[in-house]
């Protein structure tokens, strides 16, 4: 198959761009009724639903003396899981909590000589839900990156839930990952019934402040229907990279980046933004020779065939407003002049800079979060933080000499929008006996 070359002008960016939207959850409606259906059993039901679904999709016998992943199962977790690989999320585990310790926010407290005391209060949320996704394929990258920003962000106790295996085990490099970024407690959970069970609890998983983590559609659709009941971190669509790129970048190198997206699933998207056509052509044969070989040939196909493009621009200026309407998850730069084009990316999830920073170096082992947003979310998301485990409350200390010099005005205020009691609770104070 050939990548496709377009042109880039205004048409062809307008078509991309309500291509691309087509992949968000928010298109899904049909799953919508199953998905509210299990969310409103598990919040009747609790523990009784959770098994029986768990049963019904993952073909595991759960229930109350096993949904609990034991100290025993994380052992055995170790001895199945080659000890290079444990070294390796041992080192990748040092660099993200090194990144994310930067971010941490702390209280903040500003005193006057009047006796006015103005602040900020940081404090860590009580107990967060981590969901990591099981099935055939195992995600140990994932859970490090969903569990260390809270763990740095001092989060109390965080609960994780995976789906189990028909045999009602789970994966052991995902408990390796587990243990070592420090969850409290793993459950034997997935689908749409964990998030039910996280947002309301049941008898044996307790009511969490947030969820985070990655799903399926179901997943997705879980979440965002129980949003506000409890906080998420974001709905996550399918995967996508942009390449920008100028005659200078190496095509071979250009190519396997595009394929590192393309691999996830058939929705997940792959986009050359470029100045030059002579760098187009050979992207595209390099991509043809990569498929060839790789194993996941005929989900990159797919993927590609459906949201796969080169686009072809006559000014880097077109490039660079063209990365920042589609705002993708992941951007490569591979330019003469990379950090001049990144002074002008005003979105994207995470951006890489020079041809050495290939997308899985974020995605694994260099430390910042691999949890980004997706389908132009990046417009006006972030990345997952610490930030995201943490909350704040303002703090307003006044002593009485501090509030006689402004009560007249606070009460003037609160009297033109009518809000006699308002005015009343500061005049009362300044009463004369």
């Amino acid at each position: 198959m050939k990548l496709r070359i377009l042109h880039l002008d205004k048409d062809t960016r307008q078509t991309l761009l309500d291509e691309l939207l087509k992949r968000s959850p928010n298109h899904y409606g049909q799953y919508e009724q199953s998905v509210g259906g299990i969310l409103n059993d598990v919040k009747l039901r609790k523990d009784e639903a959770v098994f029986e679904y768990t049963g019904k999709f993952d073909g595991a016998k759960i229930n109350a003396s096993n949904i609990r992943v034991t100290q025993e199962e994380i052992e055995e977790g170790y001895r199945l899981t080659d000890d290079s690989l444990v070294q390796v999320i041992r080192r990748a585990l040092h660099n993200i909590r090194i990144y994310h310790e930067k971010q941490r926010q702390t209280s903040w407290f500003d005193s006057r000589p009047d006796g006015t005391i103005l602040g900020q209060k940081v404090t860590p949320l009580q107990r967060v839900g981590v969901y990591v996704p099981g099935g055939k394929a195992a995600y140990p990258s994932s859970v490090l990156m969903n569990i260390l920003p809270a763990k740095v962000a001092g989060v109390d106790e965080i609960i994780m839930v995976t789906p189990p295996g028909k045999d009602g085990k789970v994966s052991p490099t995902t408990l390796v990952a587990a243990n070592e970024a420090g969850a409290d407690v793993i459950y034997k959970v997935g689908g749409a019934q964990a998030i039910g069970a996280l947002a309301y609890g049941t008898e044996s998983i307790p009511k969490v402040d947030k969820i985070v983590g990655p799903g399926n559609i179901y997943v997705a659709l879980a979440k965002k229907m129980v949003y506000g009941h409890v906080s998420i971190d974001a709905i996550a669509g399918p995967s996508e990279i942009l390449v920008i790129a100028d005659e200078t970048a190496n095509p071979r190198y250009v190519a396997a980046d595009l394929l590192s997206q393309a691999e996830h699933d058939e929705l997940a998207s792959a986009i050359l933004v470029t100045t030059s056509r002579e760098l187009a052509e050979e992207v595209s044969k390099e991509t043809d020779r990569f498929i060839a070989e790789l194993e996941r040939s005929e989900i990159i196909r797919k993927s590609l065939d459906n949201y796969g493009y080169i686009l072809v621009a006559d000014t880097i200026e077109e490039v660079i407003d063209t990365a920042n309407a589609i705002a993708s998850e992941h951007l490569e730069i591979q330019t003469k002049n990379p950090y001049d084009v990144m002074t002008k990316i005003r979105n994207a999830g995470a951006i890489f800079i020079g041809e050495y920073s290939s997308e899985p170096l974020g995605d694994y082992f260099a430390g910042p979060n691999h949890v980004l947003p997706t389908n132009g979310t990046a417009k006006f998301f972030s990345p997952l933080s610490v930030d995201d485990f943490i909350k704040k409350s303002s703090v307003i200390a006044y002593s009485g000499e501090a509030l006689e010099k402004i009560h007249k005005d606070i009460e003037y205020f609160a009297e033109a929008e009518h809000l006699t009691a308002h005015a009343n609770s500061i005049r009362v104070r300044f009463e004369e006996a």
